[in-house]
């Protein structure tokens, strides 16, 4: 567990340094396209500096917003709270998560937050209305298990980011597509447009891989980790087991989820049709592992 706490940290650390480069060229050359001359890259840095701040520091903040998440209340969701109560001894947890719920009918949760000092667990209202408490309490566990390791910085860091480069890049592509039908002064004008221009397309193709690739920088081994961590804080695996089975199961689509948050979910939040008896694999671009294998994973540690 320390050594995957370390790890996170690290490929934390290296994932904003990355944003940081890529935001900068991004903006670099967008200030170009609209020749702003020496100043594209003070422009950049600036930008890409504080974004990158913004979205470590802000990140929970977004991704709650962009969720329509509301706070919890002890009125309404008592289950919820003496669970989480319940449970924070066995965690070890140094400060006690917030709780937030989506007005949604899918069962599902993720947990989000710099640290640990400042977590934020969330559920939808399917997953309060369609578990029963020992499940519910599986769920909870494993997000608690994502903030005690710090799967949850990197995660909500990766998302924030990951989103705003494709919107970025959606710009740029815009932006060159318009600078580029102008016409240039002479000819070197004209050769620099058309420099922008390809540079400007490679961005746009290679924007959506980027962000797979850093969702897929969140190891499947870390939900692994999870439910094993979540098991350690219940003794329960059959809880985790039936709330996995159920959510599986569940036909609801998750309207609020999106490419860049679904990496946070407990279970994907979009759902594929199956042929019925067909057993659901993990493929290389999977952001969580097959529910099947997290069961079997689940069940060898009875």
């Amino acid at each position: 567990m320390f050594e995957s706490i370390k790890r996170n940290k690290i490929e934390s650390g290296v994932i904003v340094g990355i944003f940081i480069v890529v935001i900068t060229l991004i903006i670099y050359f967008i200030c170009n396209a609209l020749n702003l001359g020496s100043l594209s890259i003070v422009i950049a840095l600036i930008f890409s500096i504080t974004s990158a701040w913004g979205s470590y520091y802000y990140s929970d903040k977004i991704v709650l917003s962009v969720n329509r998440a509301r706070p919890a209340t002890k009125e309404e969701d008592q289950k919820l709270v003496n669970i989480l109560d319940a449970l924070m001894v066995a965690s070890g947890l140094p400060c006690k998560p917030r709780l937030y719920v989506v007005d949604d009918p899918q069962p599902n949760a993720f947990a989000t937050g710099r640290n640990p000092e400042n977590a934020v667990i969330c559920v939808t209202t399917g997953l309060l209305e369609k578990l029963d408490y020992y499940e519910l309490e599986g769920v909870i566990a494993h997000e608690m298990s994502h903030i005690k390791n710090y799967d949850i910085r990197l995660s909500c860091v990766v998302s924030v980011m990951v989103g705003f480069i494709v919107m970025l890049s959606d710009l740029f592509s815009r932006t060159l597509f318009w600078g580029g039908l102008r016409d240039g002064d002479n000819d070197s004008d004209s050769k620099a447009n058309g420099i922008l221009m390809i540079i400007g397309l490679i961005f746009l193709i290679l924007s959506p891989i980027f962000g797979s690739l850093m969702q897929l920088a969140l190891s499947r081994k870390r939900e692994f980790l999870a439910d094993a961590t979540a098991v350690e804080f219940t003794r329960n695996p059959d809880g985790l087991i039936s709330a996995l089975e159920k959510l599986d199961s569940d036909p609801n689509q998750l309207q609020t989820a999106n490419s860049a948050t679904a990496n946070m979910y407990i279970v994907n939040p979009f759902r594929k049709d199956t042929k019925e008896g067909k057993r659901r694999t993990t493929s290389i671009w999977s952001t969580h592992p097959s529910t099947e294998d997290r069961i079997a994973a689940l069940r060898s540690l009875k």
